[in-house]
C-alpha cells in the first residue's frame, strides 16, 4: 500500500510507457479525483463523468481494484435491474498533512484520501512577526508524523490555511511571515524544508473550497461563504467558481470600514466590520462589560481571569442561559447582518453559509443576522437568498486545504498529458 503513492498518483517514468499504457494512466488518475469528491461511484455513474465506455470504464476499475488503490463499496441504487456495484478509493492510500493557523492557534491533522483525520494536534501559537514560522511548522509536522507511525512516502503533500493576503499562485502571505519571503516566496521555503508538495491558502477561500467540494454549496452557482471566526473572511462563487481576484485576496470583508472613526483595526484602518462582527470583538466586549462590573457566568467560568476569554466560553454561557452572553452574541449578529446585507445586494446569491467559531453558536447568531438583513436589505434580494449554517464542522478550512493539495497535485499530473501527447 505505501507505495501506491510513488508507483500510481506521482508515476515519474511515463516517457518509457507506452502510448496507451500514458492514456490509461491519466483516465484512471480522472477517475481517482472523481472518486476522492464524489465518494463510492458505480460503473455507470464513471461512464458518464468521462464519457469513457462501459468496457473501458470497467477495465480501468478493474486495473485500480487490483493496485491496491480502489475497492468495492456495497451497491448502488438500482433503476430497473440488478444493483451496480460500487467502487470508493481504499482508506488510508494516502495522507494530506493540513494545517490550519488562527490567531492563536495552529492545528495540525493528517487526513487520509476519505477526509478522515487519523492523528491530529493543537499548538497554542499566536501569530507574531517573532515567529520562525517554517521551522515551527517543520519541527511539529515531524512530530506529529511520527507519532502518527504513518509511512511517510504516502504523504501526497502540505496544505495550509492561514489568515491574511494571501495570493496561492504566489505562494505567500502578504499581511503575516513576511520575513521568510524575501528571497523565496513561503511556499517555496516550505517544500524544500518537507520535499513535498506545498500549498497554502487564506483561510476563508479554504474553508469556501471545502463547502464547494464537499458541504452545502456543491452544485450551487451563486454561493457566498462568511467565515466568522477571531475574524471575518469571505468566499465568493459566481457561476460555480471560486473568484479569487486580480491578486488572490478578493473577500476581505472584514475590512470595510462601517464605522466611523470607530477602534482600530489590525489591518490599520479604524472601523472596520470585523472590530465590531468578530470572535474578536466578541471577546472585547465581553471584556469591557465585566470590567465594567457586568454579572455573568463568565466570572466563574474563567476564574476572574479575563484572558481566559474566548468565543466557544461565551458561546457556552449563552447555552447555560447567561443573559451577558446572549446579548453580546447579539450585538455581533446584527453588525454582521447589516454587512452581509450589503453582499446580498451586491452579489445577489443563492445562498449564504455561515461557518467558523461563531457559527457554533447557532439561533443565537443568525437570529440577529436575519433581523438585521430584514432592516438593511430590499426586500426582492432578501427574499431570495438562503442563510445556513455549515454542515462541515469546525475544521473545513482544513479540509478545504486537502482538497486543494490533492486536486493541485492531481492537476499537475494530468498536464502531463499534453506534454506527453505534443
Amino acid at each position: 500500500m505505501s507505495n501506491v503513492l510513488e508507483e500510481f498518483i506521482l508515476n515519474k517514468d511515463l516517457h518509457q510507457s507506452s502510448h496507451v499504457e500514458r492514456k490509461k494512466h491519466f483516465q484512471k488518475l480522472r477517475i481517482l479525483k472523481h472518486l476522492y469528491l464524489n465518494g463510492a461511484s458505480s460503473n455507470a455513474e464513471i461512464c458518464t463523468a468521462f464519457s469513457f465506455s462501459l468496457p473501458t470504464s470497467m477495465s480501468l476499475l478493474t486495473q485500480m481494484a487490483q493496485e491496491g488503490i480502489i475497492e468495492k463499496n456495497g451497491r448502488g441504487e438500482s433503476f430497473g435491474g440488478r444493483r451496480p456495484d460500487l467502487y470508493a478509493l481504499k482508506n488510508k492510500t494516502f495522507y494530506v498533512l493540513s494545517i490550519h493557523i488562527d490567531r492563536f492557534n495552529i492545528r495540525l491533522a493528517l487526513i487520509d484520501n476519505t477526509n478522515a483525520t487519523v492523528y491530529e494536534e493543537n499548538i497554542a501559537s499566536k501569530i507574531t512577526g517573532d515567529v520562525d514560522i517554517v521551522n515551527f511548522l517543520f519541527e511539529n509536522a515531524n512530530l506529529l508524523i511520527q507519532a502518527s507511525k504513518i509511512d511517510t512516502t504516502s504523504l501526497l503533500g502540505i496544505g495550509i490555511s492561514m489568515p491574511g493576503l494571501v495570493s496561492s499562485k504566489e505562494g505567500k502571505n502578504f499581511t503575516y511571515f513576511l520575513t521568510e519571503q524575501e528571497s523565496e516566496s513561503l511556499q517555496a521555503v516550505l517544500k524544500k524544508r518537507f520535499n513535498k508538495p506545498v500549498y497554502i491558502l487564506n483561510d476563508a477561500k479554504s474553508a469556501c473550497l471545502a463547502e464547494v467540494k464537499f458541504g452545502l454549496a456543491k452544485d450551487i452557482k451563486e454561493v457566498l461563504v462568511i467565515s466568522m471566526d477571531w475574524g471575518v473572511g469571505l468566499g465568493i462563487v459566481m457561476n460555480g467558481k471560486m473568484l479569487t481576484g486580480a491578486s488572490g485576496f478578493a473577500g476581505e470583508f472584514g475590512h470595510i470600514p462601517m464605522i466611523e472613526d470607530g477602534e482600530l483595526c489590525h489591518c490599520g484602518k479604524r472601523g472596520c466590520l470585523e472590530t465590531i462582527a468578530s470572535g474578536l470583538a466578541l471577546v472585547n466586549n465581553a471584556k469591557k462589560g465585566l470590567k465594567n462590573g457586568e454579572t455573568s457566568l463568565l466570572q466563574d467560568m474563567i476564574g476572574k481571569d479575563l484572558e481566559q476569554l474566548n468565543p466557544d466560553i461565551i458561546i457556552e454561557a449563552a447555552n447555560r442561559g447567561d443573559q451577558f452572553a446572549i446579548n453580546l452574541i447579539s450585538e455581533v449578529g446584527i453588525n454582521m447582518g447589516k454587512g452581509i446585507a450589503i453582499l446580498i445586494q451586491i452579489f445577489n446569491p443563492e445562498l449564504i453559509i455561515l461557518e467558523g467559531k461563531i457559527a457554533e453558536a447557532k439561533k443565537f447568531i443568525t437570529t440577529p443576522i436575519q433581523q438585521s438583513i430584514n432592516t438593511y436589505c430590499m426586500i426582492q434580494l432578501k427574499e431570495r437568498t438562503k442563510i445556513s449554517l455549515s454542515n462541515l464542522g469546525k475544521n473545513s478550512s482544513s479540509l478545504g486545504s486537502t482538497v486543494a493539495v490533492v486536486s493541485n497535485v492531481i492537476k499537475s499530473q494530468l498536464a502531463l498529458e499534453n506534454i506527453e501527447t505534443n
